[in-house]
């Protein structure tokens, strides 16, 4: 049982099955639909806490795996956990470590235990199983961890991803065993990989169970775009009406209103910074890369519109520069100004819900097989 957390929807569209909510957890809400920066390290690269805030954002993730590896979390629960160490004060949500330790695929062993694997820091094995995964993310304290889940590669066969998908569902078993602390909310992990039967046959199964919320994980991980439509579009009506619906590594635009259309709540990418090291700054929905000779004496500022600190005191002409010069201020700076883009968006989003003009304004994203109806 997780004390502190609930979810009340506040309006839905009458022509999709969007909806706005709030998810309530012991350090603040979460208003849905909603985009999630990651700070995988227990930091949202090169952007303090105080410039988060300012973008909007109201929860933040972190990595178990890495966190395991650096700098433990015996370290992070001796500093009072994860709100405390990374100095912010609003939900956090944990990853299980899953996703990272299945991608080694080099070095790793799995059974129906759990997976073996070869630090990549120091050369060591370390052992993760459904109970060390919740042993971790209890001691780094977050509000919402996640189920240990096997996420077969793309593209996998069906065999392998059948397999994948039972041994969710057993460590899943496993999870729910091992959670202790009532302050935490556990949410199940659908998988399935691209076969929507399994896909459905996860998800009802673990709907079955009472959670304080949902996840749809293993997509954007190298199928293509039409592909992820269809497995949310086919999964998302299957898990409880009445819990937020976390689709786990999606933030294009396009994308996250695909999936708000049918009923997906909760957003997470790295898509914002990963873009911001790279010179390029989210526009609308567009790319710009500002490091092109043609933002050089461009003295508007990025988007006129945005009220981000960035938009509010720079230039194109000026970022440009520091991109050009390396200096660390230009990353900071479009990091902060991609975060805003995002959450923004999602924001503008919840309220074309809540005045049920959601297909009015953000239907441009859809076509109208992608908008499925109530």
């Amino acid at each position: 049982m997780s004390l502190g957390f609930s979810y009340q929807i506040e309006g839905r569209c009458s022509c999709s099955r969007a909806r706005a909510g709030v998810f309530h957890t012991p350090h603040g809400i979460l208003e849905t639909p909603r985009f999630m920066p990651v700070g995988t390290l227990a930091n949202v690269k090169t952007v303090t806490p105080q410039h988060l805030e300012a973008t909007g954002a109201q929860m933040v993730l972190a990595n178990t795996y890495h966190l395991h590896l650096q700098p433990g979390e015996d370290i992070v629960a001796e500093a009072g956990g994860l709100h405390r160490f990374m100095g912010w004060n609003g939900p956090i949500l944990t990853d299980s470590g899953g996703f990272q330790v299945f991608s080694l695929s080099e070095m790793r062993q799995i059974d129906d235990e759990g997976v073996t694997f070869r630090s990549p820091r120091g050369g060591e094995l370390i052992h993760f199983t459904p109970e060390r995964s919740m042993q971790i993310q209890a001691a780094l304290g977050a509000d919402v961890i996640m189920a240990f889940d096997e996420c077969p590669p793309y593209p996998a066969s069906r065999e392998a991803v059948e397999a994948a998908t039972d041994r969710t569902y057993r460590w899943l078993e496993r999870c729910r065993a091992a959670h202790q602390r009532t302050d935490q909310a556990l949410f199940p992990i659908v998988q399935g990989g691209v076969y929507l039967d399994l896909r459905q046959q996860s998800a009802a199964a673990i709907a079955q169970l009472e959670a304080p919320g949902y996840a749809i994980g293993g997509v954007s991980v190298g199928e293509p775009a039409h592909l992820i439509e269809k497995i949310v579009t086919a999964t998302t009506p299957l898990l409880p009406d009445n819990k937020p619906r976390y689709l786990m590594g999606v933030g294009t635009h396009r994308e996250m209103v695909q999936a708000i259309a049918a009923g997906v709540d909760m957003f997470d990418c790295v898509i914002p910074t990963r873009l911001a090291r790279h010179g390029c700054a989210l526009v609308d929905g567009q790319r710009w890369n500002l490091k092109n000779n043609r933002y050089r004496r461009d003295y508007e500022p990025l988007d006129a519109t945005c009220p981000c600190y960035t938009c509010t005191h720079f230039s194109r002409a000026y970022i440009s520069h520091l991109l050009h010069a390396r200096e660390l201020l230009g990353f900071t700076l479009l990091s902060i100004h991609n975060i805003t883009e995002l959450v923004r968006f999602t924001q503008r989003i919840r309220d074309a819900i809540l005045g049920d003009r959601f297909i009015t304004e953000f239907g441009h994203w859809l076509t109208p097989q992608e908008a499925p109806q109530s």
